[in-house]
């Protein structure tokens, strides 16, 4: 491939990065080496069985990255909430390692529930976009319960945006 053709593919490339997002990146980079494998090999089929493989990979990476992500989010609030008695409120945060996606806010114990089988709060909590007392905010509201391991997320997760990693 040329040096110029290189240059459009990587533009092109990038330009597929910004407008799909992180969530297209598995796709993205199947049909980048696909197209490069049937190039390289003059044989289509190739090329098709490559990108499709590398396709597949690179989409199950990124849901498991995100639901790594979510995870950790939801193990925050969780032990948060844990910690507090019915009415409660705190503040929480999630520091990744990779700071990508740091979210904070507030949550609020609202119930206790407490049966035989396990005790569980339900939780309403914020995630604010941004810092102050003005910065926008969206609720949710969810279980925790207390398991062995200490207190874990107990709520389907919801269908909202937010999510759209785990969906």
């Amino acid at each position: 491939m040329s040096p110029a053709g290189r240059r459009g593919g990587a533009v092109l490339l990038s330009a597929g990065l910004l407008l799909g997002g992180c969530k297209d990146l598995g796709t993205i980079a199947g049909i980048a080496s696909g197209s490069a494998s049937a190039a390289a090999t003059g044989n289509p089929a190739v090329g098709v069985a490559v990108g499709i493989g590398i396709g597949t990979a690179g989409n199950f990476l990124v849901r498991y990255i995100g639901r790594v992500r979510a995870g950790a989010e939801q193990d925050v609030i969780a032990s948060t909430a844990g910690e507090l008695p019915a009415g409660g409120t705190a503040p929480w945060a999630i520091h990744h390692f990779i700071p990508i996606g740091n979210e904070h806010g507030e949550l609020h114990v609202i119930d206790v529930l407490s049966t035989p089988i396990a005790v569980c709060k339900e939780v309403a909590f914020t995630v604010m976009d941004g810092n102050g007392a003005t910065a926008p905010r969206r609720w949710y509201r969810v279980a925790v319960c207390r398991d062995p391991s200490g207190w874990k997320w107990a709520t389907a997760e919801p269908a909202v945006t937010r999510w759209n990693l785990l969906q």
